[in-house]
């Protein structure tokens, strides 16, 4: 059987809370549903994965992103059991996944970069497999299987046999195995690879629906598709983390402090890098300049002001916002001895 289907009995966790007649109990606060400290692999001599952290609620879409060999799948299996870490903690929901294998496992769902499909079964029959191999009791296999199928969009295909259907479709029965069980933690590899582009935003819309009940983490190599979809992004280099942070303070991120202007009668560079707190100016055409400023100083206001006192002729004033493209990019063709700190 494939070994990202096979789980084991679920584990529970709960927070103690607090009460009195002065002090009522507190709104609940979810504890994180993982947390992975300082993840490290070798093979042999070859640091893999070298000091990986990271923690992810419910409602949350992390992307996992890095070129070809970063130590994302590696990543990806170590926080899903299937491959043990030579260093490190994972908790699942507070349950050890070191000590606790089985339990740990119970609350994860995984669909790898080739889904483990049996093709020669229908789509009923395999999430009827996938959920009694989660350990969903035997009871609620029917309603589990169902649900999956209507989170999926299967309904319609539940007796069609697995290798008549379309990649899209097959995807999509990937995932449905992966949340048969109602795991807190999904993590998907590649959900949309050799898709086409209804088909991607399909799945896409899939996804964001899942984090409504679930925290995900997505590995993909397609950029466009982590700024839609997830909410953080943790990008890997050589198996360390080169940056994470929130999709809106990535657009900050070198030389996001920046304002692109257009003047109909521009002075010289040298009374543009005069305005307070620009560093910086890049000439674009004869009358369009971008304009690197300190992150702590907006210098739009005196441009404006100084635009009118000496009749420049303002006609464009755009701050500048940096791509997840151009960050990766940076932070990826870096040497090593270059790379920040994580």
């Amino acid at each position: 059987m494939p070994p990202e289907l096979i789980v084991g009995l679920p584990g529970t966790f709960a927070t103690p809370g607090f009460s009195s007649a002065l002090h009522p109990d507190p709104e609940p606060v979810s504890p994180p549903v993982l947390v992975a400290r300082a993840l490290s692999r070798d093979f042999g001599l070859r640091h893999a994965v070298r000091e990986v952290s990271l923690t992810l609620a419910r409602g949350e879409v992390l992307g996992l992103l890095g070129p070809n060999g970063a130590g994302k799948t590696t990543t990806m299996q170590m926080i899903t059991g299937n491959l043990a870490p030579t260093a490190g903690e994972i908790q699942i929901c507070g349950i050890d996944l070191l000590d606790h294998p089985t339990r740990a496992k119970a609350r994860i769902g995984y669909l790898p970069e080739t889904p483990p499909l049996y093709r020669d079964l229908t789509v009923d029959e395999f999430l009827r497999l996938a959920a009694r191999l989660h350990r969903v009791p035997k009871a609620r296999v029917v309603a589990a299987v169902a649900q999956a199928q209507r989170r999926c969009g299967l309904t319609d295909m539940s007796a069609r046999r697995i290798g008549a259907l379309s990649k899209g479709y097959q995807q999509r029965v990937g995932i449905a195995q992966a949340i048969v069980h109602e795991p807190d933690l999904v993590v998907l590899d590649e959900p949309t690879v050799g898709l086409d582009p209804n088909q991607i935003r399909e799945i896409r819309t899939l996804i964001r629906e899942l984090a409504d009940d679930h925290a995900v983490i997505l590995s993909t190599h397609i950029l466009p598709e982590v700024e839609t979809v997830c909410d953080r992004v943790q990008i890997l280099h050589q198996g360390q983390v080169v940056y994470t942070d929130n999709i809106a303070a990535l657009k900050q991120y070198r030389g996001g402090h920046a304002l692109t202007i257009a003047l109909r009668r521009p002075p010289g560079v040298e009374d543009l890098k005069g305005l307070p707190g620009v560093r910086n100016v890049e000439t674009l055409s004869a009358e369009r300049f971008r304009l690197f400023h300190e992150a702590d100083t907006d210098p739009a206001e005196a441009l404006v002001r100084r635009s009118v006192e000496r009749d420049w002729g303002l006609v464009e004033l755009t701050p500048v916002e940096t791509t997840l493209e151009e960050v990766f990019v940076h932070l990826t063709q870096s040497d090593s001895a270059e790379l920040p700190a994580p």
